[in-house]
């Protein structure tokens, strides 16, 4: 860029270093048309990010595109700027006085004649027709009303002046809900004039925002305008001057150019710098006529002034700087909450001044609607948790732990947790790994004559002790170590749990109510079942029903008429006959319900980013998916009437094995060294709790959700050190962080934005960062026993479906699974994604099979008797991870996962140099720097195009 550029690069350096931000801008452009009844001002496009455009039939609006503009226009525009008239900062209070101030402020080799004056301004005092944003009822309504009218009459007469104050159709306008707010307007008007004989250019920029009444097709303050009228000139060339204004004033670099420029060269400038970043279709490789849909995602202006010069080397330079960048900002070291104090409970006391100024916040922030749809969601996935972890519990300790002690237990470590701890969105729960431990526990006891809810005390309270030296010694320090390898791995093998459990119960839903599949319609005659009371014998009913009334045949009189299965079977008696076997399609229904639960799930979540209905309508369907799925699935399980399995939860406060009580007392069953040797089993204990909970921790407060409380983790591990105490105590299973269910939780209290540019995708703000929802999920979860006449109406298929949709959702959201899914992909059909232009393909695909290899070990771990190796295999990622670094280098690990500690001080030493030395140019020459670095900016918008 020419030395010129340098006063377009001193106004965006003082923008960055004031910390001063541009109000979003809305361009309107209106267009001088001849009419048969004269000359008219007509709204042809409008602009918030994306150019949006009336339509040929002049009825409708057009989608929201990427505005394509015509290069030569651009130069135009160009000579419009250095050639015709540049205000800034004029005052004044009206349209009519702009007018006038800009009329008379021309100089002499190019101001007009007095009568033109008096003409031009009149023309430019018009009323302009707005093109109307109705909605789709509106629309029907006029409709109705008018069905044989062709286009709807509206808007004022050609020779109408200028209101001074808003009409009525801007104040009703719903255009304006998608306006940010504190938008400010900007005013493009162009045309052709028979009595000018040479271009009337004018650009003006108002000191203040004023309202120029009815100006707009919204009552929005004004700030710029932009005039060019003319004689008649070739093709629609007017008409594309004013649409590439339009596009420079959308461009947030040009924006704050604009809004700082001194002189009418710094205007040229920032032009020149918007030209620099240009990228051109070539003709006849595209079609113009094509609206180019609006990208997901766009550099931001920080990225686009910081671009390096488009040589080989300096762009190596380049990813070798933003890989270290990568590196300090995925290092968890940075981090506030995980710096060490060198003071016992120093980072506690830390953490707890860190929370308690959000205290009160944490109750208020939840007075929002979605807060009831994330209750319901995650108190209903909570049971079916609760139930599903109870019974397997049940079934490993012969009932001394049942599915009472485990709601029992749900509900008063998850509201002590929710009250006290750092992150209070964290949902605790009985996990697959706490669970194999419980089994081995169990066998052991039963092996060696033990007592094993006495065995179970010791082992608690010893691991309420580790941890909380863990917490008096900063431990949780050590989750800098934690990165992307360690939370992927696990929060795979979390998931697959879900996957894997929400199938099996589907898959044994076929033997407890078998498909009959010797069944023949022509056989139904043949087809009998009878209670037989004259002999005991073996029951060979299991768990089938009675076949209908109209299926069943005539009864011999030995059999006991009206008797059903049940009081059949009560009585003592066994059923008798070749239809005992059959059940009614339960199998089949059950899984339909299974399956449409689970693609209701995602459809429903990703209603959202449809284009049916309102977005208000969208928001609350997408916030509420989970609990519409399921009141349809119950729903169709009604209307058919089928016994499908269905929640079954405890109705009495009482103990699941009578043997036991609610106090497990420490002495008396076992000998006395057992409270010593607890303590070895509770090492791995210790081991599996502190990842488990940490590693959650660690996932649940990445950047990327944007939280602003901030974390505790060291009083996450004290509050379930404490927890370990009682739930050992009272002979209530042992709890931790449940990754799926808490990311299930996050994933429910997303807040994005509520306007958002037509064109542009809701901008993610954050979660809703509070301690009332999972408290009112564990408060309902201990009031279920209450609740059991109405929970007993959801079949049990439909939670499961629930369970497998959180399981895939939480797969889906890791980067490994995307990796997964480029094995199975040829290279031509691989997405643009950002690793993969950094790294080699082969490198990629080597660190995502040594990902699924430590998964498979994992798993195998998990599913065998080497099950007490798990807490030692947690920590083996760790160091599988540390010799990762002697296979690939520290760049590739930055784009594939994140430095360690103390990889990424050396990364970012090596990075300095290189970025120091282009500092060093900047400060000899900002204005050049930064043209320089702007060159791969447009190599790369030009790939993309």
């Amino acid at each position: 860029m020419t030395p010129t550029a340098k006063p377009a690069s001193a106004a965006l350096q003082r923008d960055e270093m004031g910390g001063t931000t541009c109000p979003p801008l809305f361009i309107q452009l209106n267009q001088l048309l001849s009419t048969a009844a004269g000359l008219e001002w007509r709204e042809k496009a409008r602009w918030i990010k994306f150019e949006e455009k009336v339509e040929e039939d002049g009825e409708r609006w057009s989608m929201p595109h990427v505005p394509v503009l015509c290069l030569h226009s651009l130069f135009q525009l160009r000579t419009c700027l250095q050639e015709g008239m540049v205000l800034l900062d004029l005052e004044a209070l009206s349209f009519k006085e702009i007018i006038d101030k800009a009329l008379s402020g021309q100089p002499e080799e190019a101001e007009l004649q007095p009568e033109l004056k008096v003409q031009l301004a009149a023309l430019l005092l018009r009323q302009p027709r707005h093109q109307p944003s109705t909605a789709l009822l509106q629309r029907l309504a006029q409709l109705s009303t008018s069905p044989c009218r062709g286009r709807a009459e509206g808007g004022s007469e050609p020779r109408a002046q200028l209101s001074a104050t808003p009409l009525k159709e801007q104040l009703r306008n719903q255009f304006q809900k998608k306006i940010p707010p504190g938008a400010e307007a900007a005013h493009v008007a162009v045309g052709e004039v028979e009595f000018l004989e040479k271009p009337f250019a004018a650009f003006i920029r108002l000191r203040r925002g004023v309202a120029l009444g009815s100006l707009a097709e919204v009552a929005l303050p004004s700030r710029f305008l932009f005039i060019l009228l003319g004689p008649h000139a070739k093709g629609n060339m007017y008409h594309e001057v004013g649409r590439a204004m339009a596009t420079l004033l959308t461009d947030e670099l040009f924006q704050r150019v604009a809004w700082q420029a001194e002189h009418r060269e710094d205007l040229v400038t920032g032009m020149e710098a918007f030209l620099d970043e240009l990228a051109v279709l070539p003709p006849g490789k595209w079609d113009p006529s094509a609206h180019i849909p609006p990208p997901s995602c766009v550099p931001s202006p920080h990225r686009r002034t910081t671009m390096h010069p488009p040589d080989w080397q300096s762009q190596h330079n380049g990813d070798m700087a933003a890989a270290a960048d990568r590196a300090g900002l995925g290092c968890l070291d940075s981090r506030e909450e995980l710096e060490r104090t060198g003071r016992l409970f120093g980072g506690l006391l830390r953490d707890i001044r860190r929370k308690m100024p959000w205290y009160r916040s944490d109750f208020s922030d939840a007075l929002h609607p979605q807060c009831l749809s994330a209750v319901l969601y995650i108190y209903l996935v909570t049971v079916t948790n609760a139930i599903t972890f109870g019974g397997m519990l049940g079934e490993a300790t012969a009932n001394m732990q049942g599915v009472l002690e485990s709601f029992l237990g749900t509900a008063f470590a998850g509201s002590i947790f929710c009250l006290f701890a750092g992150q209070p969105l964290t949902i605790l729960s009985s996990t697959g790994p706490v669970l194999v431990f419980e089994r081995l526990l169990f066998s052991f006891s039963q092996d060696h004559g033990l007592d094993y809810l006495e065995f179970r005390l010791w082992i608690g309270l010893w691991v309420a002790f580790f941890g909380l030296v863990l917490v008096a010694t900063e431990a949780s320090h050590l989750v800098r170590y934690f990165t992307r390898f360690t939370e992927e791995g696990f929060c795979a093998l979390i998931s697959l749990i879900f996957i894997h459990d929400a199938l099996k119960k589907m898959w044994h839903l076929a033997d407890t109510f078998p498909i009959n599949w010797q069944y023949r319609l022509d056989d139904i005659t043949s087809y009998s079942c009878i209670c037989n009371l004259s002999s005991l014998g073996h029951s060979s009913a299991g768990n089938d029903t009675q076949l209908p009334s109209s299926m069943a045949p005539w009864q011999p009189p030995a059999a006991l008429a009206g008797l059903s299965r049940t009081q059949c079977l009560g009585q003592g008696g066994h059923l008798l006959g070749t239809s005992c076997h059959y059940v009614p399609d339960i199998t089949l229904v059950s899984f339909l319900l299974f399956g449409g639960t689970f693609l209701s799930c995602a459809a429903l979540k990703r209603f959202r980013s449809s284009r049916y209905f309102p977005v208000g309508v969208r928001n609350l369907v997408s916030d509420f998916a989970i609990i519409l799925a399921i009141l349809t699935s119950c729903a169709v399980d009604a209307t058919l009437g089928l016994e499908t399995p269905k929640l079954l939860v405890p109705s009495e406060l009482k103990p699941t094995n009578p043997v036991r009580g609610w106090i497990v007392l420490p002495f008396g069953a076992n000998p006395w060294w057992i409270c010593l040797v607890s303590a070895v089993p509770a090492v791995l204990v210790t081991i599996l709790i502190f990842m488990d909970q940490q590693i959650t921790a660690v996932i649940l407060n990445r950047r990327e959700y944007k939280l602003q409380k901030g974390a505790g983790f060291h009083l996450d591990l004290l509050c379930v050190s404490l927890l370990m105490v009682v739930t050992s105590a009272t002979g209530l299973p042992w709890y931790v962080s449940a990754t799926v269910i808490s990311l299930a939780h996050m994933e429910s209290l997303r807040k994005e934005s509520t306007t958002s540019a037509p064109g542009e995708h809701p901008e993610f703000l954050g979660i809703r960062e509070q301690r009332l929802t999972g408290l009112a999920v564990f408060i309902l979860t201990g009031l279920s026993v209450f609740m059991a006449p109405v929970l007993k109406h959801i079949p049990m298929p439909v939670l499961y479906g629930v369970f497998l949709h959180m399981g895939v959702a939480a797969l889906n959201s890791i980067q490994l699974t995307e990796r997964v899914c480029l094995l199975l992909m040829p290279a031509k059909h691989q997405p643009d994604l950002p690793y993969l232009q950094h790294v080699p393909l082969r490198r990629v695909h080597l660190f995502t099979i040594t990902q699924l290899l430590c998964l498979a070990l994992l798993w195998a771990l998990k599913s065998t008797t080497a099950a007490l190796l798990f807490p030692v295999m947690l920590l083996a990622l760790v160091g599988i991870r540390r010799g990762l670094e002697r296979v690939f280098s520290p760049r590739d690990l930055s784009w594939l996962d994140s430095l360690l500690p103390a990889a990424a001080p050396r990364e970012a030493a090596a990075g300095r140099p290189r970025r120091q030395a282009a500092e060093s140019g900047a400060e000899e020459d900002v204005g050049d720097a930064r043209a320089r670095r702007s060159a791969p900016g447009a190599l790369r918008r030009g790939g993309r195009a």
